[in-house]
């Protein structure tokens, strides 16, 4: 039986119970605003217990680790932990440790490679390239089940382009279908702009710096989101609904509350309160 959409974005979200916190491990970060001390690749956190849980999960924010309550990894932690190391963890084989850290970011560009192919099946505009949207979508998932070290070999970086491009195309369709002139900003320097009630429906907002932007009563409907930043942005009362490609990281890093209006593809984040 097929999979539906809405059950395939479920399973793309993390199961922390099920993985061997590898996202504590596996990632590095620096001292920052979103991140208390630096921490190199490969070593865990200070916060992390034993039973692979935080110490500080419930005060993450005050503790300054705001960074780890935006993170999702689309589900690729407990598919390497589970399936591509068959549940054995990094401290029970520590000789696993150092190819599952490697496995790790690469299954997680894959799984967010799932996330918008099961979307964009989703959008009846896009059906002219359903087919080949599916296509890669089992293509991209046959990687994802492949061993360590095919994981660890494969150029992700060619695999994403080949899908952007699908994913460009399958913007442009869906967005066709939004009257009058829609506005290009991909990739634009839109830090802190002042974009309160602005008409950016239908927008081509890839890769856009909107960090810190007052998006306050904004338009966003059915405008295009993919990799946009909007840590600390303002979308109070915003309408987004039907935007494409907006996912919960980047919601998460956003200020918002009960008026802002959501596509049914993320959840309302609980710090929004």
């Amino acid at each position: 039986m097929t999979q539906q959409p809405e059950a395939r974005l479920i399973d793309l979200q993390g199961d922390c119970a099920n993985c061997f916190a590898l996202c504590c491990v596996a990632l590095p970060f620096a001292r920052s605003a979103d991140f208390a001390v630096n921490k190199d690749a490969g070593q865990p956190c200070s916060n992390l217990q034993a039973d692979f849980r935080c110490g500080i999960h419930n005060r993450l924010r005050d503790k300054g680790f705001s960074g780890c309550t935006v993170f999702d990894c689309f589900g690729a932690g407990q598919k390497v932990s589970q399936t591509t190391f068959g549940g054995q963890d990094w401290r029970q084989a520590p000789h696993r440790a150092r190819p599952m850290f490697e496995v790790f970011p690469v299954m997680r560009q894959l799984h967010e490679l799932l996330r918008y192919l099961t979307e964009a099946l989703a959008l009846p505009r896009a059906r002219p390239v359903h087919a080949d949207l599916r296509r890669a979508l089992e293509a991209t998932d046959r990687l994802t089940r492949g061993s360590a070290e095919e994981l660890a070999a494969l150029d992700v970086a060619a695999h994403r382009a080949d899908i952007n491009a699908l994913l460009l195309r399958t913007s442009e369709l869906v967005r066709a279908g939004v009257p009058g002139r829609k506005k290009n900003h991909r990739g634009a320097d839109l830090i802190g702009a002042k974009l309160k009630g602005a008409n950016l429906r239908g927008a081509n907002l890839r890769g856009a710096y909107l960090i810190a932007a007052d998006l306050t009563g904004a338009d966003l409907r059915t405008a295009d989101l993919i990799g946009a930043d909007f840590r600390d942005a303002s979308l109070h009362g915003a309408d987004l609904t039907g935007s494409i490609f907006l996912t919960q990281p980047q919601l998460n890093a956003a200020k918002g509350d009960a008026s802002t209006k959501l596509p049914v593809t993320v959840s309302r984040p609980a710090h929004w309160r």
